[in-house]
């Protein structure tokens, strides 16, 4: 995917390299229901809430599922897209729950969330992820105007099968994520909201070492290439709507 070819607006709120205290931020702009007059093209405005795994952490931002998703839309459809990334490398459920802030309701056509792992990996309490991940999933569905048929949960990658994971870490890793995983895919169904599984893809990462970035930790775009494989049809059918 040519950066070239990407026709999507893209309003990115912050975005963090590595694990360091450290980021650049824009200014959000807020979704509008709008028809573009010159290509009479409708515009889908698209939010997409999580860390390191939706920002594209070590790979070029076009490269990320949510620039993917964004693309794979505008080449399908005869539509544009407006992408709003609240996402950091780093960032827990609190931490999500602080940048969304006072943002309690929106008329977004499509909201992804994929929040979690930083909870896992620095050891916090599950009893905060069960509150707030639960927090964080109906603030997405007042963000997507109360309609839970706009909101799709992804699952939690699993960093043990790659370098990194193998070097710092053990299986515990695996068992710990599945049960975080297995608690969103819960939460989100009596929500009606849907959970897609993409934890297998990474899980591939020592067999098939190019579904792992240059850092040794995060997914390469060929594994988000392969996250939107599965997500792209969910969302065609919502768009339709």
């Amino acid at each position: 995917m040519k950066y070239s070819h990407l026709l999507y607006r893209l309003t990115l709120i912050t975005f963090l390299f590595s694990f360091l205290p450290s980021c650049s931020q824009t200014q959000e702009k807020e979704p509008e229901q709008v028809i573009d007059d010159t290509n009479n093209q409708e515009i889908i405005n698209y939010l997409a809430l999580g860390d390191s795994y939706t920002v594209g952490e070590s790979v070029a931002f076009e490269d990320s599922f949510p620039a993917q998703l964004s693309s794979r839309i505008e080449e399908n459809q005869n539509r544009l897209v407006n992408t709003t990334v609240i996402a950091q490398t780093g960032w827990r459920t609190d931490q999500l729950i602080a940048s969304i802030g006072n943002r309690e309701s929106a008329d977004y056509n499509l909201v992804t969330l994929l929040i979690g792992v930083n909870n896992q990996f620095q050891s916090r309490p599950f009893s905060q992820y069960e509150t707030e991940f639960t927090e964080l999933l109906n603030k997405a569905i007042s963000l997507a105007g109360n309609d839970s048929n706009k909101v799709i949960v992804l699952s939690i990658p699993d960093y043990y099968y790659t370098p990194y994971g193998q070097n710092n870490g053990d299986k515990q890793i695996s068992t710990e994520l599945d049960r975080y995983n297995n608690f969103a895919k819960s939460t989100a169904k009596t929500k009606g909201v849907t959970f897609l599984d993409i934890t297998d893809i990474t899980r591939r990462g020592l067999d098939e070492t190019e579904l792992v970035a240059n850092d040794g930790l995060h997914p390469s775009g060929l594994a988000y290439e392969k996250f939107v494989e599965r997500l792209y049809p969910l969302v065609s059918t919502r768009l339709k709507d």
